[in-house]
């Protein structure tokens, strides 16, 4: 291998290390096994999504963890060569300092792919970089990171429900028609902490179904990488990323290990009450608003916020509004109708000040007039 290296670069110095990279251009070789790779988009608020390239989680003969970068102007050149668990060898590249939010890896340069970089399979198998390596991380590692939006770790346990239904039921997932939602909720055991809320989403959620459904016995242990913590309705949850992959049972060593703690520690596996989990909350029109109001950031509140004021117009505040999950709002109306308006057949969602018409956003209603991204809705 450093013949080669001496050959492709003129040096016969072996590869850098990640920890040894510096800022900026450089023509140094790099050797590392790609863990994983997946798009990198950007959401507009108001638009369209945006392709940016390809992200890569790789590792290198010390175990480093290292993020990569393809441009999306570069990705038809490069993405059909990448495969997951195979050795690359890049020569010349551009470190670039990592972003503030949401780190997957413990280097905090970015390597990035550039116009005169080579990026080529090695035909042999480098049994001194490891095959894979996770972060996971404990319950109270990640109440200490809560909202932080800074490093995603990995973490591992067991189920307890998966979309509110118990293991002993052996919940199938998937359909023949495809007709299956982009959110896959389980309620996860850590091994120091409370029963966990987490949210898996697009491609995890679709590899978690393709695997639960794929096991010969029922899936026990649960291991979900780069999951990011939030508090939602004053509890502790996690979500999945688009870094995220999903691991059950005996995929990969932490999730077989977790497999034999659970056989020496038989009282972790105790059942759990769905009714207990997914516990029902009543609450009026007004506090919901109240809710709303205050957490604008955490919740997507629009079909809310259109339901609740129409409702409370008709039914005079005299409607409760059940939360089946504190997270996944499903809502069940108990109203008094007082009156009926008859020739009112259509009504649109108004802005409160300027009675103009609202735009959906992503999270909120949007006046075009008032340019107000929160705006207060009326129904008119």
């Amino acid at each position: 291998m450093s013949k080669e290296i001496a050959i492709r670069t003129g040096e016969s110095s072996p590869p850098l290390l990640f920890r040894q990279v510096s800022p900026g251009p450089s023509d140094s070789t790099l050797q590392f096994r790609l863990l994983h790779f997946w798009n990198a988009r950007k959401n507009v608020k108001g638009g369209p999504e945006i392709l940016l390239g390809v992200e890569m989680l790789m590792i290198d003969a010390e175990g480093t963890l290292a993020q990569g970068f393809i441009g999306q102007n570069r990705r038809s050149q490069y993405e059909k060569e990448l495969e997951r668990g195979r050795v690359y060898t890049l020569t010349t590249f551009y470190a670039s300092n990592s972003k503030v939010m949401y780190h997957v890896a413990d280097q905090r340069l970015v390597i990035c792919i550039s116009h005169d970089s080579a990026l080529s399979k090695d035909e042999e198998d480098v049994e001194s970089i490891l095959t894979e390596r996770f972060r996971v991380h404990s319950f109270s590692d990640f109440e200490a990171n809560c909202d932080l939006r800074g490093d995603l770790h990995d973490v591992v346990g067991h189920l307890k429900l998966v979309d509110g239904q118990a293991l002993h039921q052996r919940p199938v997932l998937c359909t023949k028609d495809g007709s299956v939602s982009r959110k896959v909720t389980v309620h996860l055991q850590l091994k120091d902490g409370p029963v966990v809320n987490v949210y898996l989403w697009d491609e995890a959620a679709e590899s978690f179904r393709l695997k639960f459904d794929a096991s010969a016995t029922t899936p026990t242990v649960l291991l979900v990488t780069t999951v990011n913590p939030k508090r939602l309705g004053g509890k502790l949850c996690l979500s999945s990323m688009s870094s995220s992959r999903v691991f059950l049972d005996e995929d990969v060593d932490p999730t077989s290990e977790y497999l034999t703690w659970l056989s020496a520690n038989p009282s972790a596996t105790s059942l759990v009450n769905p009714v207990e989990v997914v516990k029902a909350e009543t609450l009026t029109i007004s506090e919901i608003a109240a809710f709303l109001k205050r957490e604008p950031a955490k919740v997507n509140p629009i079909s809310l916020l259109e339901s609740s004021t129409f409702l409370n117009l008709v039914a005079h505040n005299f409607c409760d509004v059940t939360f089946v999950n504190p997270i996944s709002f499903t809502i069940y109306c108990i109203a008094t109708i007082d009156d009926v308006k008859l020739g009112a057949e259509w009504y649109y969602i108004a802005c409160k000040d300027c009675q103009t018409k609202l735009n959906r956003g992503p999270t909120t209603l949007l006046c075009p007039k008032c340019r107000n991204e929160d705006a207060t809705a009326l129904a008119k």
